[in-house]
C-alpha cells in the first residue's frame, strides 16, 4: 500500500481506539474534579474531612474492580480479538456514566442514592481494568515498525484530551453559574454531556479493524490457559505492576487530586485550580508522544530510570515550596514539573509493558499489572494524600506518595530491566529479552 494510503488509515486507526479511552477517562476524572460536590450530594457529613474522605473512598472503590475486570474481559480479548472486546468494554463504561449522572441526591432517596453511586464506580472500574490494556496492545499491534512508542503512547496521550475538555467545562461552570447552583445541580452538566457522547464514540469504534497480528495468531487461548500463564508469568505481572505504580500515582495526583488541593488544602480559587489542571493536561498531551518517540530511539530503560530518581529527589521539595506559599503562579509551575516527569516516564512505561508481556495473553497481563497498581496504590491517591495531610500536618505530604510510587517504578525497572538484551534500543522487534 502506498504510504500516502498507509498514513491516513494509521491515523483513522489511532483516532477510533483512543476515542472509546477518552470517554472512559473523561467520568472518572469528572468524579474527582467534582468530589466537594459529589461529597455533599451523596455523602453529607457535618465533618467536611469524613464527607470528603467517603467521595474519594467510594472514587477508589472503582479501582478495586479493575483487576476482576482485567482478567475477565482480557481473557475475552485475547480470545476473541481486540476489536470486540473494546465496544463490550464501552458499554460497561456508559452503564456506569448514566448511574452517577442521573441518581438523585440523598436528600431524596436517602442510603440508596450513595449505593447505586458505588455501582455505578464498580461498573465504571470493571471496564477501565482492560480499557487502557486493551487500547494500548491495539496500537502496539499496529504500530510501524520502529514506533511503538510514539504509537502507544496515544493511549496516555487521549486521556489528556479528556482533562482539558473536564477542566475547561469546570472553569466553564465556575464562571457561568453561581457557586451555589453548581454545588446544587450543575456539576451533574459535564455527566450529562458524557452520557451523549457515548453513542458517538460507540459508533466510532464499531468501524475499527481487527489487527493483522492478532488475525495472523492461529492459536487462541482458552481461559484456562491465560492464567496458567499469568501463574507462569507472576513475576512479570508483579514488576509491571511496580512500574504502573509511578504512573498512576502521579496521573492522579497531578490531575484528579489537583483541584481538591487547590481549592481544600491551598485555599486558592476553584478557578486556579481548574486552569492549572487544564495547563497540566496540555502539557501531559506534549510530553507523552515527544518522550514516547524519544523512547523508540534510546530504549525504554534510560528514561525510566532517569525520571524515577528525578521524583524521588524532586517531588517533595517542590510541593514544600509551594505550599510555603501558595500562589497561582507557584502551582502552575509546579504541576507542570510533575507533568514533565509524568509524561516522561509513561511515555516510556507504557510501551514497554505491552514488550514484556507473553504475546498470547498480552491484553490481560498489560491490564492485570495495571489495575492492580491503580487498585492498590493509584486509585487511592485523592483519599491517601488527604489522610497524610490530616496526620502528618504537613500540606507537603502528597509528596511523600509520589516519592514512593517512583521507588517503586524504580523497582520495577532495575528488575524488568537487568538482563543485557535489555539495554538495546527498544524498537526492536523482540520484546526486550524477557523470558516467558
Amino acid at each position: 500500500m502506498p504510504a500516502s494510503q498507509a498514513r491516513p488509515s494509521k491515523l483513522g486507526a489511532v483516532l477510533r481506539v483512543t476515542s472509546g479511552n477518552f470517554i472512559e477517562m473523561f467520568d472518572f476524572f469528572l468524579f474527582g474534579f467534582y468530589a466537594t460536590y459529589i461529597s455533599a450530594t451523596f455523602f453529607p457529613s457535618s465533618n467536611e474531612y469524613a464527607s470528603l474522605m467517603l467521595t474519594f473512598g467510594t472514587f477508589g472503590a472503582g479501582f478495586l474492580m479493575r483487576p476482576l475486570g482485567a482478567i475477565i474481559m482480557g481473557a475475552y480479548i485475547d480470545r476473541v480479538g481486540r476489536r470486540k472486546g473494546l465496544i463490550v468494554t464501552l458499554g460497561f463504561m456508559a452503564m456506569g456514566t448514566i448511574l452517577i449522572a442521573f441518581v438523585p441526591g440523598y436528600a431524596t432517596i436517602g442510603i440508596l442514592a450513595p449505593l447505586l453511586v458505588l455501582a455505578g464506580r464498580l461498573c465504571q472500574g470493571f471496564s477501565a481494568g482492560v480499557e487502557l490494556g486493551g487500547v494500548s496492545v491495539y496500537l502496539a499491534e499496529m504500530a510501524t515498525p520502529g514506533h511503538k512508542g510514539f504509537y502507544v503512547s496515544w493511549q496516555s496521550a487521549s486521556q489528556q484530551l479528556s482533562i482539558i475538555v473536564a477542566a475547561a467545562l469546570g472553569y466553564g461552570l465556575n464562571v457561568w453559574m453561581p457557586k451555589a447552583t453548581v454545588a446544587a445541580w450543575g456539576w451533574r452538566i459535564p455527566f450529562f454531556l458524557g452520557c451523549m457522547i457515548v453513542p458517538v464514540i460507540f459508533f466510532i469504534r464499531r468501524s475499527l479493524q481487527e489487527t493483522d497480528e492478532f488475525l495472523a495468531r492461529k492459536h487462541r487461548p482458552a481461559v484456562r490457559e491465560i492464567v496458567q500463564s499469568m501463574v507462569r508469568n507472576w513475576t512479570i505481572v508483579l514488576a509491571g505492576m511496580l512500574l504502573v505504580v509511578m504512573t498512576t500515582v502521579s496521573f492522579y495526583l497531578i490531575t484528579v487530586y489537583t483541584p481538591t488541593f487547590g481549592t481544600k488544602v491551598l485555599r486558592l480559587t476553584a478557578t486556579d485550580s481548574l486552569v492549572v489542571t487544564f495547563c497540566v493536561g496540555i502539557s501531559n498531551f506534549f510530553w507523552l508522544p515527544v518522550m514516547g518517540a524519544w523512547s523508540d530511539r534510546i530504549g525504554r530503560r534510560p528514561l525510566l530510570l532517569a525520571f524515577t530518581t528525578l521524583t524521588i529527589l524532586t517531588a517533595y521539595p517542590a510541593l514544600h515550596w509551594l505550599a510555603a506559599a501558595p500562589t497561582f503562579s507557584r502551582m502552575l509551575a509546579v504541576e507542570l514539573w510533575l507533568s514533565c516527569l509524568y509524561g516522561s516516564y509513561n511515555g516510556a512505561m507504557v510501551v514497554g509493558l505491552t514488550e514484556v508481556m507473553p504475546v498470547a495473553v498480552r491484553t490481560v497481563g498489560f491490564s492485570l499489572a495495571y489495575s492492580l497498581a491503580t487498585a492498590l496504590f493509584g486509585g487511592f491517591t485523592p483519599a491517601a494524600c488527604t489522610w497524610l495531610i490530616k496526620v502528618t500536618g504537613d500540606h507537603a505530604a502528597p509528596g511523600y506518595w509520589m516519592m514512593f510510587a517512583a521507588a517503586c517504578g524504580l523497582a520495577g525497572t532495575l528488575v524488568l530491566y537487568r538482563g543485557k538484551g535489555l539495554r538495546q534500543p527498544a524498537s526492536a522487534e523482540q520484546p526486550a529479552g524477557i523470558e516467558v
